[in-house]
């Protein structure tokens, strides 16, 4: 799951471009087509990932090729909560993954909770949103399909404040004449002004404008833009991915072995390696210890939290090894930021904290 984490940041250059504009209605579209291209492969990618075990980590140190690395880990198990942080030398991005879930018979509906973060740090402007709703269709009979539906803003803060972005992902509909998994948007400046239109589908490319002129009532304006032009387009799929998994190139590499990571990394995990090498019973048998694991390790604290409680005295909550939970700025929301201490320790391959 923390990998999976990770393949959001698959069209970085998108930020590095974002980085460079100077203004931040353009800069907000861009940042629009970055958010939309995380969905890209959930069309063909219906398997469910491995769950983290509380305190595990996923490293990527992408700076020679991509320019970013990042730091991904299981700061909870109950509720199951992930945080990430991606840097670049241009602009740092972080969230905080949960979410819940409702089986409403033929379909699954996946709703994230948390945010995303991303500041650019040479202009002081920073941005927020949520991920919108995952539907997962014929759970019981047919091939599962997925959908993704709902409403995103994107919202500025610090440099930024006042800007934002509102994004339609269209549902699915039979009886639609839209183009299927369409994304409808626009982009406002501190005077609810429209200043740029967005405009694509979540699965292959998002193509942005800038308004010239607005008609029409409020209800219903009318935008004359200018020349669209292509924020994102999907890469090709790889060769034969359709017998891997429809992984792209990147979750490919993701899960390449690598030596230095720290030993709570998720690719050194038994279960999931013994799985890769086709070793499925073994693998089984290796993931349901770890799990019990986990869960008696998490009965042995309520119990001394309940102990301590009787007792009247505090118990010292779990804390992450890399990051904190601090309030969010501007928010009465907190968050899981990283502490900024993981790429000192693992150069010194000391990973005690």
């Amino acid at each position: 799951m923390l990998q999976r984490l990770v393949e959001d940041y698959e069209y970085t250059e998108i930020l590095d471009y974002a980085a460079t504009c100077q203004d931040e209605c353009e800069q907000l579209a861009y940042i629009a087509a970055f958010t939309v291209s995380a969905y890209a492969t959930t069309t063909n990618r219906t398997g469910k990932p491995f769950n983290p075990l509380l305190g595990e980590t996923y490293e990527c140190d992408r700076m020679d090729d991509y320019g970013w690395r990042c730091l991904a880990e299981q700061v909870s198990h109950h509720p199951p909560v992930a945080a990430l942080h991606c840097e670049s030398k241009n602009w740092t991005c972080w969230q905080e993954f949960s979410m819940t879930s409702k089986f409403r018979g033929k379909y699954v509906q996946v709703n994230p909770l948390g945010g995303v973060y991303v500041q650019f740090p040479n202009s002081g402007r920073r941005y927020s949103w949520r991920k919108v709703t995952t539907t997962v269709n014929n759970i019981i009979v047919g091939k599962l399909w997925v959908d993704q539906h709902g409403e995103m803003e994107i919202r500025g803060s610090q440099a930024a404040e006042g800007h934002k972005c509102i994004l339609n992902f269209i549902p699915y509909s039979y009886f639609s004449r839209d183009v299927q998994r369409s994304v409808k948007g626009v982009v406002m400046n501190k005077d609810n002004e429209v200043k740029w239109v967005v405009r694509g589908t979540w699965d292959m490319k998002i193509e942005i404008a800038p308004v010239l002129k607005t008609s029409g009532s409020v209800s219903s304006p009318t935008y004359t833009t200018g020349e669209f032009k292509l924020a994102w387009r999907r890469r090709p799929a790889p060769p034969d991915s359709d017998k891997s998994y429809n992984f792209t190139t990147l979750a490919c590499q993701l899960n390449e072995e690598e030596e230095g990571v720290a030993p709570t990394d998720s690719r050194l995990r038994p279960d999931q390696r013994l799985m890769e090498q086709g070793d499925w019973d073994e693998s089984n048998k290796e993931k349901l210890r770890l799990e019990e694991k986990q869960r008696t390790e998490r009965r042995r604290r309520e119990a001394e939290a309940e102990e301590a409680a009787a007792e009247g005295r505090p118990y010292p909550a779990y804390e992450p090894m890399w990051f904190k939970r601090e309030k969010e700025e501007g928010s009465e929301e907190y968050v899981h930021v990283f502490k900024n201490t993981y790429w000192e320790a693992k150069a010194a391959q000391n990973f005690e904290g």
